[in-house]
């Protein structure tokens, strides 16, 4: 054998043992008495490369389960076949808390937590695929806030997920970078889904409906990452989010007013194009300031850079849901307009618009101004629009997990 042949084998034999490491194993975990303890062992247990698999069924938890070693693959039999039922939780916290690297979650169920569903921290390339997070009892205040909650992460990919009773939100993804939300579904939460406080986002092809707010995109205040911005919300079908809100009072989504399709909240740089939208009562799409007291000298409360083109529109503004907004639907002939603008930052901020549908500014381009005394004017359709942003790419070993 050459000596050219033999190099080839070593480099080969390295790359393997890199992506699959000779001790990795699978743990068999099965439903039953005890599973508390034999789950949560196995999740103790793991070396990074093992795969914790989950048998057909459903564990009767009491506790919640947390996993801190890299490279862990959690897998169950399905989204319906494999439950893990938080009912008898006896602690308020998440059902599964995730603090580890290049992690994988797959094809399992979390019911009833009495905190977040699957909350993940500090967890850099981790994939959420063909989950089921639900609050069985419907949409009450008492259920867990997040269903689907990555937050201080790099590369998040959320793919082929159901989840159905946040108190905030389904899927949730905070101060994190580099992000895909795709092939979902979002049913009866508070929000949908929502990117917040985070750079470089793609939001597509998911189902948002019967939430009170179907896509929020925010950035909020006194946080360790400020400063949203680049965010795509495309080939989405956001309709029919006429659930009250049900939020707890005091937390930022209470405000959100049942019927609104894709809410944009003092971010930059969010592009909404190509979704379905409609059957939202307050309006299919709203782009607003931050209206609420902040100190943070660094926070920039008004939205910035918004271009909105190409979506489908069908009812809304029937029933808008803020101060004021009836009356301002009464003037306008019954209903408030498809697309609107609260006006903050002035006419240098004035989102893009190409949409073939009324679209209204309320005037307040002073942050402090109640909606109740808003002169709304409408918006001209605009003729061009920027350069799109780039699409999001994520470590090509990660979209190989989930093809």
């Amino acid at each position: 054998m050459s000596m050219r042949m033999r190099e080839l084998i070593f480099a080969s034999a390295a790359l393997c043992a890199l992506v699959q490491p000779a001790y990795a194993k699978t743990i068999l975990v099965m439903p039953g008495d005890g599973a508390q303890e034999r789950l949560q062992e196995a999740l103790i247990a793991v070396e990074p490369g093992d795969i914790v698999e989950l048998g057909a069924g459903r564990f009767a938890l009491t506790d919640g389960l947390s996993l801190d070693v890299d490279g862990v693959t959690l897998k169950g039999q399905g989204g319906v076949e494999t439950t893990l039922d938080f009912s008898g939780q006896q602690g308020a916290g998440e059902g599964l808390l995730v603090t580890s690297d290049n992690v994988v979650l797959r094809e399992f169920a979390v019911e009833n937590s009495k905190g977040d569903g699957i909350k993940s921290k500090g967890a850099d390339r981790i994939i959420y695929y063909k989950l089921r997070v639900e609050w069985t009892g419907g949409p009450k205040t008492s259920n867990g806030a997040y269903g689907i909650y990555p937050v201080e992460s790099k590369d998040v990919l959320i793919d082929s997920v159901l989840v159905r009773g946040a108190s905030d939100a389904g899927i949730y993804v905070g101060q994190s970078r580099n992000i895909i939300v795709r092939n979902s579904t979002a049913v009866e939460n508070v929000a949908g889904i929502e990117i917040e406080n985070s750079f470089d986002a793609d939001v597509h092809d998911n189902i948002a409906t019967h939430n009170t707010g179907g896509i929020l995109v925010f950035d909020l205040p006194n946080l360790p990452q400020m400063g949203g911005h680049n965010v795509r919300i495309f080939g989405n079908t956001i309709v029919d989010n006429m659930t009250q809100n049900f939020a707890p009072k005091g937390n930022i989504v209470a405000n959100v007013p049942t019927g609104t399709g894709v809410m944009v909240m003092a971010n930059r740089n969010v592009e909404i194009f190509d979704n379905v939208i409609g059957e939202n009562g307050t309006t299919n799409i709203m782009v607003v300031g931050y209206r609420f007291p902040f100190e943070d000298p660094k926070y920039d409360p008004a939205p910035r850079a918004v271009v909105i083109w190409n979506n489908q529109h069908s009812r809304a503004g029937w029933a808008p849901q803020f101060r004021g907004g009836s009356e301002i639907a009464a003037a306008l002939g019954g209903s408030f307009p498809a697309i609107f603008w609260d006006g903050a930052g002035g006419a240098d901020f004035r989102p893009i618009i190409q949409d073939d549908v009324m679209a209204l500014s309320l005037g307040l381009s002073d942050l402090k101004a109640d909606t109740a005394s808003a002169q709304p004017v409408p918006l001209a359709r605009s003729v061009s629009r920027p350069a799109s942003l780039p699409a999001i790419k994520l470590p090509e070993s990660m979209e190989a997990i989930v093809r």
